[in-house]
C-alpha cells in the first residue's frame, strides 16, 4: 500500500492538488466508503428521533427519512462529483467563491462541525464497546480516539481499503439485524405507536436532509484522488449517492422501529431486542464502524485547519507529520468535549444539528451553484493558492453578502427551545429555516453571480492569470455538464499544477 507516487505507506499530501501521476481508484470505491461509514450507532440514534423527539409513527417515521435523505442526499453528492475534476479538498474549492480569506467564514464553521461529530460519535462507540467488553466509558472514548487518530495520519488509501472490508462485513450484519427486528423481533402493536404532525414530519425531513448535507464539506476530499477520465461527474455522483443513502436509512429505519419499541437508549435497546450473539457482533461492528466514521471526520478536519492556517501563513505546507501532530491536538479537544457532553448527549447532539442546518445550507446552495451553474466546473485551481487569491480575490464580497442573506432569511422560520421566529409560529412550530435559506440563496447568488462576473466567467472560463511562471491552469467541464459525465480538459497538464502554496505565489 502506498500514499503517494513516493511509495510512503503514509499519505504525504495535505491541501495541494493531486497530479495525474498520483490519481488513481474506482468510483465503486466511493460506494463502499460512504456505505460502510454511515453503519455506526449515531446514525440509530439518529433515526430514533423520529418517535422520540418528533413524535412519529413507524410509517410516518419511514417516509421522512426517505424525503430527507433522498433530497439532501442529492445535494452533498454534487459535491463529491467536484473531487476528480479539481483534484483539491472541497474547502480549497470554496476559495472559488468566496475568496482566498473569504472562504475562512466556512472553513472556521466546518472545523466546529467536524469536532462536535467527532465527539458524538466517541461518545455512543464507547457505550457500545462498553457493553460487549470490560471497557468504561472514559477509556472507550480515548481508545476510540486513539484508532481514528492512527487511520487518519495514515489517510486517504487506508480509509477506503477499511470502508471497502466493512461495507460487505459490518453491511451483512446489519442487514440480518434489520431482518430479524422487522419481521418478529419487535413487541407486538409497535406500528400502532407514534402519530403524525406536521412539525414533527418536517423537523425528522430537515435531521435526514442535514444527515445527508453535513458530508459536503468534505465528501469531495475522498474522490480527489480519482482520476477524471475514469470518475465522471454522473458516476461519481451516483455512486456516492447510493452508498450514502442507503447506509444512512438502514440503521435509520432500525433506529426509528427501536425507538417505538421503547427503551431510552437506542444502542442497548436494540442489543437486547437481538440476543445473542447477533446482538453482541452488532455493538461490535458498530464500535469498529465509529472508529472508521471518526478518521474520516478528523482527517476533514486536519485539512480544514491546514487551510485555515495557511491562509495566513501562505508558504506553510505540512506533510505526514504535520498532519499527525495537528491530528492529535485536534483528537484531544474532541476527546475532552465527549467527555463533558456524554451525560447530556442527546440535548447537545440536537442543538448541534439544529445549529449546522442555519448554517450549512447557505454554502452549499452557493458551492453548487457557482460550479454547476455558473462556472460549469471550469476553476483556475492555481489562484485557489495564490497569496492575492489570483482571479478569485482575497474576499468575495458577493457571495459573502449573500452566504449572510441566507442566514438572515432563515431567522423567520427557526424553530428552536432558545428561539422561534414569528413565520415558524404561525405556522405551528414548524422549522422551515433550511428551506428557506435554499429558496433564498439559490436564486440570490446566481443573480448576484451574474451580474459580477466578468465576460470569461459567464461563458464558464475562468479569467486568464499568470501564475507560476506564467502559466494558466483551468479545468473545464463541458458546458452546462451535458451528459454530466466525461472528463474536464485542462489547458495545462497536471505538472503545471501547484504542488505546494508558494508555487503559485507572484
Amino acid at each position: 500500500m502506498t500514499g503517494d507516487s513516493t511509495g510512503t505507506i503514509v499519505e504525504r499530501r495535505t491541501i495541494d492538488a493531486v497530479p495525474l501521476s498520483e490519481r488513481h481508484g474506482r468510483t465503486r470505491d466511493l460506494f463502499t466508503i460512504w456505505f460502510s461509514a454511515n453503519l455506526g450507532p449515531l446514525t440509530v440514534v439518529t433515526g430514533a428521533l423520529a418517535p422520540t423527539a418528533f413524535g412519529l409513527s413507524f410509517w410516518w417515521s419511514l417516509a421522512a427519512l426517505l424525503a430527507g435523505h433522498l433530497g439532501g442526499g442529492f445535494l452533498m453528492a454534487l459535491h463529491s462529483a467536484q473531487g476528480p475534476q479539481l483534484g483539491v479538498p472541497q474547502m480549497i474549492q470554496s476559495r472559488g467563491q468566496f475568496g482566498y480569506v473569504g472562504a475562512l467564514a466556512v472553513v472556521l464553521v466546518v472545523i466546529v462541525m467536524y469536532q462536535g461529530f467527532f465527539a458524538s460519535n466517541l461518545v455512543v462507540g464507547a457505550q457500545s464497546l462498553g457493553q460487549v467488553a470490560p471497557v468504561g466509558e472514559r477509556t472507550g472514548v480515548v481508545l476510540g480516539a486513539l484508532v481514528s487518530l492512527v487511520v487518519a495520519v495514515v489517510g486517504y488509501r487506508l480509509m477506503h481499503r477499511i470502508g471497502a472490508l466493512t461495507s460487505w462485513v459490518f453491511g451483512a450484519v446489519q442487514l440480518a439485524g434489520a431482518a430479524w427486528l422487522l419481521f418478529g423481533g419487535l413487541p407486538d402493536g409497535f406500528l400502532d405507536r407514534g402519530g403524525f404532525s406536521l412539525a414533527g414530519f418536517l423537523g425528522m425531513v430537515s435531521v435526514g436532509a442535514l444527515w445527508q448535507i453535513a458530508y459536503a464539506p468534505y465528501v469531495s476530499d475522498y474522490s480527489r484522488y480519482m482520476p477524471a477520465d475514469r470518475a465522471g461527474v454522473r458516476s461519481t455522483l451516483w455512486c456516492t449517492y447510493a452508498g450514502c443513502v442507503l447506509g444512512s436509512l438502514l440503521p435509520m429505519v432500525v433506529g426509528a422501529a427501536i425507538g417505538l419499541a421503547g427503551g431510552g437508549d437506542p444502542i442497548a435497546a436494540q442489543s437486547d431486542l437481538l440476543g445473542s450473539p447477533l446482538g453482541q457482533i452488532t455493538l461490535w461492528s458498530f464500535a469498529v464502524v465509529t472508529m472508521l466514521t471518526n478518521s474520516m471526520n478528523l482527517y476533514g478536519a486536519v485539512l480544514c485547519a491546514v487551510t485555515a492556517v495557511q491562509t495566513f501563513a501562505h508558504r506553510w505546507l505540512p506533510r505526514a507529520t504535520g498532519r499527525a501532530v495537528i491530528g492529535a491536538v485536534l483528537t484531544a479537544l474532541s476527546v475532552v468535549l465527549a467527555l463533558a457532553l456524554a451525560d447530556s448527549f442527546m440535548t447537545s447532539y440536537l442543538n448541534l444539528i439544529y445549529v449546522l442546518q442555519y448554517v450549512l445550507i447557505p454554502w452549499t446552495a452557493i458551492n453548487l451553484v457557482d460550479f454547476y451553474l455558473v462556472r460549469h466546473g471550469s476553476y483556475d485551481v492555481a489562484s485557489f493558492f495564490a497569496r492575492d487569491g489570483g482571479v478569485y480575490g482575497r474576499w468575495n464580497v458577493t457571495a459573502l453578502a449573500v452566504y449572510a442573506l441566507g442566514i438572515l432569511a432563515e431567522i423567520p422560520f427557526m424553530a428552536q427551545s432558545l428561539y422561534t421566529g414569528p413565520l415558524a409560529h404561525a405556522l405551528g412550530d414548524t422549522d422551515l429555516g433550511w428551506i428557506a435559506g435554499l429558496v433564498v440563496t439559490v436564486p440570490a447568488y446566481l443573480l448576484a453571480a451574474r451580474l459580477t462576473a466578468s465576460p470569461a466567467t459567464r461563458s464558464g472560463l475562468p479569467t486568464p492569470r499568470d501564475s507560476a511562471g506564467g502559466v494558466v491552469v483551468s479545468h473545464r467541464l463541458p458546458h452546462g455538464l451535458e451528459g454530466m459525465g466525461g472528463a474536464p480538459s485542462a489547458s495545462t497538464p497536471s505538472s503545471a499544477l501547484p504542488s505546494k502554496p508558494h508555487d503559485a505565489a507572484r
